[in-house]
């Protein structure tokens, strides 16, 4: 998505397809966070780590109403983990690394007793303090496809559920790609002078043999209930000395992730196994939530692809980014992180223009905004957003919630809710989520299923257990279907679809 945004926006012709839909993969099964990989310092990746923490501060200016700052407590505990002498300067380090202009404040230190009184639910036993520092979180589908939707502004044509099913090859030289529309079934063949093949772990199954030697890599995330009275995320430190996440997510609390090595990424299924050793790691640092495997409200797994590496360990694999041409005319981007990706995609049309023979003009995407980005101050304008929403019906944490995942995009929840008063109601009361959001992903986001909608539209079957929240969506999409029929039996009717994020 950055690719395509990032070549659209230099004057290249550009086509944009998905198999499936936008972040239906890897890219809505992250962690969350925009951040610079704190644990990547103790494997002495400094250079990743300033790469990622500049993007960190330019995501926060181009979408301030997607990526939110977030605090981070690290627990220390006596043992043969670091010492919080080390842990402090690398925390410095990382401040340091992060100088100018940055969403989050520096690290500071507490001492047990000040840890204990604030969060009186990490193990006691052997603890010398802790710290608190920094980094950003996201809604990773969401930022997916408001990404595509600056790409499709700058003029890429974005098509999804359009599958590439091979490549064209002329004269030995990569031509193009074999499409097919998987709902319509037709197959038809585009043309291009360089194909990117950005497909993540399913790149290597588009150029066979031809493909780098990459390990794909699947890691687990647990849903679990809110923790009460808590609003900052947890470094932890898993038995086998692998470090995870506790982080506040949409009133619930997301646990992860795993590492475990696959061959495929249709592997990227959770286990019980994986839930077990998440639940182990939290009781181990957080006792008093006293969380066992009947308290999991959801679970997720997705796979990345990282370079081919003898390490000890899979967190010790790089997650440095490559652009490899495996053959003539195509590309293929290797690792990487989400937080770089904006940034990794500037090397890869880089290339393209190299290939095309043509001296690259420079990156704009870090100067412009992403849809749905408010020109004044975001606190500001949120609150006034957030009064207005109210107004019209919808309630304050719903409301706050649509302006983080929508910014100035909140305009058509507006216009919708104030044409259908009905629509300001929650899908399913247990979640931040309306009706006319709903709505809004099926007429103007590419949403065609309930899976769109629900998954990666907004999160709500992660967040709910059970699926009481169905019915009210199915009869919705029966109805926006024959609303769909109604308007392109319509001589007026523009039968193209495009995405309004903002």
């Amino acid at each position: 998505a950055w690719t395509a945004y990032d070549a659209a926006s230099r004057g290249l012709s550009v086509a944009l397809v998905e198999k499936t839909d936008w972040g239906a993969g890897t890219s809505s099964a992250s962690s969350k966070l925009i951040h610079g990989g704190l644990r990547y310092l103790e494997h002495y990746e400094f250079g990743l780590v300033r790469h990622a923490l500049r993007e960190r501060r330019t995501l926060y200016r181009i979408a301030p109403h997607l990526v939110r700052p977030l605090q981070f407590v690290l627990p220390m505990w006596r043992g043969p983990r670091a010492h919080p002498l080390m842990v402090s300067a690398g925390l410095a380090l990382y401040d340091l690394m992060a100088l100018g202009g940055q969403p989050v404040p520096r690290h500071r230190y507490y001492r047990a007793r000040e840890l204990l009184a604030r969060y009186p639910f990490i193990d006691p036993e052997r603890l010398l303090g802790g710290f608190r520092y920094g980094d950003c979180q996201e809604d990773d589908a969401r930022m997916t496809l408001v990404v595509v939707a600056a790409a499709q502004g700058h003029g890429a044509v974005c098509a999804n559920r359009v599958a590439a099913e091979g490549l064209i090859e002329d004269r030995g030289r990569v031509c193009g790609a074999r499409l097919r529309d998987t709902l319509g079934d037709e197959v038809f063949e585009v043309r291009a002078n360089v194909v990117v093949n950005a497909a993540g772990p399913w790149a290597p199954t588009l150029l066979g043999d031809a493909a780098p030697k990459v390990k794909l890599v699947k890691g687990t995330h647990l849903v679990l209930p809110a923790i009460a009275g808590c609003t900052e995320a947890f470094l932890l430190t898993a038995a086998d000395g692998r470090v995870f996440f506790v982080i506040p997510w949409y009133g619930r609390t997301l646990v992860g992730t795993t590492e475990l090595q696959v061959t495929d990424p249709a592997q990227a299924v959770p286990t019980d196994e994986e839930t077990h050793y998440l639940l182990e790691g939290v009781r181990r640092g957080l006792p008093g939530l006293g969380w066992t495997e009947a308290d999991v409200i959801g679970r997720f797994s997705g796979v990345r692809m990282l370079k081919a590496e003898d390490s000890a360990s899979l967190a010790a694999v790089t997650r440095e980014f490559e652009a490899t041409q495996p053959r003539p005319g195509v590309l293929m981007p290797v690792g990487g992180k989400y937080t770089t990706a904006r940034s990794d995609s500037r090397a890869i049309v880089d290339a393209v223009f190299g290939l095309l023979g043509r001296r690259p003009p420079p990156s704009r995407t870090h100067r412009h905004a992403l849809p749905g980005a408010p020109t004044e101050p975001f606190e500001r304008w949120q609150a006034q957003t957030v009064a207005r929403l109210a107004a019209a019906g919808i309630d304050t944490e719903a409301a706050r919630w649509l302006t983080l995942r929508h910014g100035t995009g909140v305009e058509a929840i507006l216009a919708q809710v104030g044409a259908h008063r009905e629509l300001a109601a929650r899908i399913d009361d247990q979640a931040p989520f309306i009706l006319a959001e709903a709505v809004c992903a099926l007429r103007n986001e590419m949403a065609h299923d309930l899976d769109d909608i629900a998954r990666r539209r907004m999160p709500l079957s992660l967040l709910v257990r059970g699926e009481s929240w169905k019915p009210r969506l199915l009869a919705l999409l029966a109805q926006e279907r024959m609303h769909n029929t109604a308007h392109a039996a319509s001589p007026q009717s523009d039968e193209r679809s495009e995405i309004t994020a903002g």
